[in-house]
């Protein structure tokens, strides 16, 4: 069966953006007979609001559309995201890192003074600064005070090459077969991190053990995840995962080109509804 989902984060109102994100996924169920589901992505306790998440039911609703039941949150998903670290960390897949932002950005430029850093899918590739020799010891429980990294020469150890299937567009118009390296994973996207101490858990293994358990056959979002979509691969493959299909679409964008932002409250749906405008007129806005 055709199973997709849409899975916003409740940290502030919804807008065009994630209106065209929802409409076109269920859509797409809608075309293949399939079945359509939500997901709370409320991992960040920090930023995570009640209202927001009830506005998000609102806003979807009144957009005309309707999901399966029950929908799954992340925050009651927190075990199992700690059940598969504490897997990882046996195997030697995945350590403890210290190493601030900041700390981060003067070992990045500090060997190479003048030469660009690498920008991966979170940002600045990680110099390996608290990767653990092999024959380390290491303690048999996680520690708790520290990040989570993925030791990605390890993880794509044994493995040439990867790859996913694209029926959108990346954001240089990458379609269908898409294929890269066990190099490619090293040097550009590097040691990511799996957990962050603040919240047990990272986007990136949230994301691909919840597809996982509600048995998505089709990944649809924005082009901003495609890069994000190779780590999402190789943990599929480590963690012996089914592969969706995926389908990144283009962005909503402002006047002057600037993608939407959960900070974007004159293009929030709530505030278009309050202006008056009909569920068709802001399908008109957000699908073009």
């Amino acid at each position: 069966m055709f199973r997709t989902r849409f899975a916003p984060s409740p940290t502030g109102p919804l807008h065009l953006g994630h209106a065209f994100s929802a409409l076109l996924a269920h859509d797409m169920a809608v075309q293949h007979e399939g079945e359509f589901l939500l997901r709370i992505e409320d991992i960040d306790r920090s930023r995570a609001r009640p209202k927001w998440e009830n506005q998000i039911y609102e806003d979807l609703t009144w957009l005309g559309l309707s999901w399966s039941k029950p929908v799954m949150r992340q925050s009651e998903r927190l075990q199992i995201y700690k059940h598969t670290l504490q897997t990882l960390w046996d195997r030697k897949l995945i350590y403890a890192c210290h190493c601030s932002r900041k700390d981060i950005a003067a070992a990045v430029a500090a060997p190479q003074e003048g030469a660009d850093p690498l920008i991966g899918p979170d940002g600045l590739v990680y110099p390996g600064t608290c990767r653990p020799d092999n024959s380390e010891d290491r303690p048999d429980t996680i520690p708790t005070d520290a990040a989570l990294r993925l030791d990605m020469a390890r993880a794509v150890a044994g493995q040439e090459a990867f790859m996913f299937e694209e029926t959108g567009n990346g954001p240089s118009g990458a379609h269908g077969r898409i294929t890269f390296t066990a190099d490619q994973m090293i040097h550009e996207i590097g040691d990511i991190v799996l957990a962050r101490r603040d919240m047990g858990t990272s986007y990136h293994l949230s994301v691909v053990l919840d597809d996982a358990a509600q048995e998505i056959t089709h990944v649809v979002r924005g082009q901003d995840l495609f890069d994000a979509t190779k780590i999402h691969v190789v943990l599929q493959h480590l963690l012996n995962l089914p592969q969706p299909i995926y389908h990144h679409h283009d962005l909503v964008r402002d006047e002057h080109g600037k993608r939407l932002a959960k900070r974007d409250d004159a293009r929030a749906i709530s505030l278009y509804r309050s202006e008056g405008l009909s569920r068709q007129e802001i399908r008109s806005l957000a699908m073009p």
